[in-house]
């Protein structure tokens, strides 16, 4: 039965995915539980901590498929953490009561915090591939709209001409500072958990060290220098992580919203029959996709707030603040799993109008060139006293609703200096897009070297 958006049948795989519930759901955990108790034995039994013969007994019991999922629910129930259940349950099975050397030295945190790790591990994965995806969609649109003028937009006002490559480029490197960013941040945070009841191993009196070192290894994490139970900057980074991707998976969708308007009908959503359409108003075609990015992106980011709220952690082992991670995380990472989807189904799929581009650039009879003309003028007359004759004519362009090609070719201030035929090209789009393509360029080239 599903409650929330993330697990609902219906919306859940719009919110979602399979691949990242998966990963969260309890059953995953649970064979992380039991993955590190499996590898803690096979460790300890190797260096004589426990019996081998005790050793293989609970690793050949570490089967996720010997669980009781149900009892292990009464007992977590009851004690208020699954880990003990899961123990228990190994011991249980394991003959000659050789399951009591199983979770030797270790405490609950140590399990639950290593196993959190590896779904992180997981996550990330699905993560960095969804980036990929989104990564090439934009690669594919920036070259090919390298130079296709559409208007730059300020405040929400025309500005002056950029193109719609050079839009995309720019959102392309702040995806590629993310696809760096989670590079960078999987050495600090694949780091396990090992350290006994307040971190400091005293539970195991020989090969304490070479323990944790060996559990990490047969765990491919990091080994940490010193306990973390209450120092949780590693995991705040994950929920900072996601929500910079969210925010840039955001800034993505309000700009799809904004240019779908009918007044502006610059791109579009993938269309397929029926989708976006309204119950009332058969005309529409509503951002959809858009409106799912932009949902799921906000809660992301809430969800990092709460990460953070979470560090804040009292002593060696806290009280309630962890648990705030089992909340957030998990939640976190499936929605914006489902933002990442949306985004790429949308930028797979953008559809792009080049000709209504041009033609919103047109609708203001030029005055979107008025600085292009203005920094044609200055050499002659100032750049200052070119700004404010600009001015006036652009007003009066407005007021007479005429092209302001005609008024500036008409005034003798200007056309002493520059005749008709010189201040149209000052006047054409295509000539006033600055270094756009180089930086597209530049874009591509970078994202190019960084595949892999």
């Amino acid at each position: 039965m599903g409650a929330t958006i993330i697990d609902s049948s219906i919306f859940g795989n719009i919110f979602s995915t399979d691949a990242m519930r998966q990963v969260w759901s309890d059953r995953n955990r649970t064979a992380k539980y039991v993955e590190i108790e499996r590898a803690l034995a096979v460790v300890q039994g190797r260096l004589g901590i426990i019996p081998q013969e005790a050793a293989d007994e609970i690793v050949k019991n570490c089967d996720i498929d010997k669980i009781d999922m149900d009892k292990l629910r009464a007992a977590t129930e009851r004690i208020g953490y699954p880990v003990l259940g899961v123990v228990s349950q190994l011991n249980a099975l394991c003959r000659d009561k050789l399951g009591e050397y199983c979770h030797w030295g270790a405490t609950t945190q140590d399990i639950t915090d290593t196993a959190t790790v590896l779904q992180i591990r997981e996550a990330l994965e699905l993560v960095d591939a969804d980036l990929q995806g989104i990564s090439a969609a934009l690669v594919d649109i920036s070259r090919r709209h390298r130079d296709t003028p559409v208007i730059g937009r300020s405040n929400l006002q025309q500005a002056i001409p950029v193109t719609f490559g050079f839009k995309t480029a720019a959102i392309l490197a702040g995806i590629e500072r993310h696809r760096e960013r989670l590079a960078q941040l999987r050495p600090r945070v694949l780091m396990g958990e090992f350290g006994g009841a307040c971190g400091t191993l005293a539970s195991i009196e020989r090969g304490a060290m070479e323990t944790q070192a060996g559990l990490m290894e047969e765990l491919g994490l990091a080994q940490p220098d010193i306990a973390w139970h209450t120092v949780r900057d590693t995991i705040a980074e994950v929920g900072a992580f996601l929500g910079l991707v969210g925010g840039s998976l955001g800034k993505i969708a309000m700009d799809v919203k904004l240019m779908m308007q009918h007044e502006v009908a610059e791109v579009f959503e993938p269309f397929h029959p029926g989708r976006g359409s309204s119950s009332t108003m058969p005309q529409k075609r509503n951002p959809i996709s858009s409106c799912y990015i932009h949902a799921a992106v906000s809660v992301v980011r809430q969800h990092a707030a709460a990460l953070m709220d979470a560090m804040i952690a009292d002593h060696e082992r806290s009280t309630g603040p962890w648990e705030i991670e089992w909340i957030a995380l998990p939640e976190a990472f499936c929605l914006l799993a489902g933002a990442l989807k949306q985004t790429r189904f949308v930028l797979e799929g953008l559809e792009v109008d080049a000709a209504k581009m041009r033609a919103n650039i047109d609708i203001t009879n030029g005055l979107v060139m008025s600085e292009a003309v203005m920094m044609g003028l200055g050499p002659y007359i100032g750049r200052e006293y070119a700004h404010d004759l600009v001015y006036d004519l652009c007003r009066e362009a407005i007021r007479t609703n005429r092209p302001l090609l005609d008024i500036l070719a008409e005034h003798p201030e200007i056309n002493i200096h520059l005749d008709r035929a010189a201040l149209a090209l000052l006047c054409d789009p295509a000539n006033y897009l600055g270094q756009a393509g180089v930086m597209v360029d530049k874009v591509l080239q970078r994202a190019a070297g960084a595949v892999r």
